[in-house]
């Protein structure tokens, strides 16, 4: 079974930076697609960043140019560089491995 263990988050300033890890275990990780979400108060849980084996990527476009998603299949480690950051990128952050295994989540704050 896999395991997803994020951290990176935080309170941080609008305008600062963030860069959020998931380490996974289990051997499968270099074939899997990984991706992050967050979910808002009162929100749906939304996607924010996807990469697949390949190191292809799509974004929402809430975050296209501020945000860029990496993997390290040697450290079965999935990245967010969260740049620019705003007070509406304020959420619980979570790792998934495609389809069905999501990490803990980790906060992130933005102050205005």
């Amino acid at each position: 079974q896999v395991q997803l263990v994020e951290s990176g988050g935080g309170l941080v300033q609008a305008g600062g930076s963030l860069r959020l890890s998931c380490a996974a275990s289990g051997s499968i990780f270099s074939k899997n697609v990984m991706g992050w979400y967050r979910q808002a108060p009162g929100k749906q849980r939304e996607l924010v960043a996807r990469i697949d084996s390949a190191g292809r990527t799509n974004y929402a476009d809430s975050v296209k140019g501020r945000f860029i998603i990496s993997r390290d299949n040697a450290k079965n480690t999935v990245y967010l560089q969260m740049n620019s950051l705003k007070p509406e990128d304020t959420a619980v952050y979570y790792c998934n491995l495609f389809p069905g295994s999501w990490g803990q989540g980790t906060q992130v704050t933005v102050s205005s």
